[in-house]
């Protein structure tokens, strides 16, 4: 599986946004999403965060979300200009 991700991450990675072809980007950002299973992360809204005495199962499930939030942010910002980085909120 790791190799299909890092094949898939080179669609973002050899043409990075620089504010020109942003739909171009977000298709392949889309593709590199779906493979990884990471695609709702941009679909859906983030969960309320359970309450402390919520079902395990709650709580992995927003853990599960927040860690794939936070894996697919820093793959947008990854693969983003340098000028468009600075420009975002991290």
């Amino acid at each position: 599986m790791a190799n299909n991700n890092l094949s898939s991450r080179s669609l973002l990675e050899k043409e990075k946004l620089n504010g020109i072809k942003f739909l171009y980007w977000f298709r392949n950002l889309r593709i590199v999403l779906k493979q990884e299973r990471k695609e709702y992360v941009i679909e859906e809204l983030v969960p309320d965060e359970p309450a402390a005495n919520a079902h395990r199962a709650d709580k992995d499930k927003f853990k599960k979300h927040m860690d794939d939030m936070l894996d697919v942010s820093c793959l947008m910002l990854a693969t983003m200009s340098p000028e468009l980085q600075k420009n975002t909120r991290t």
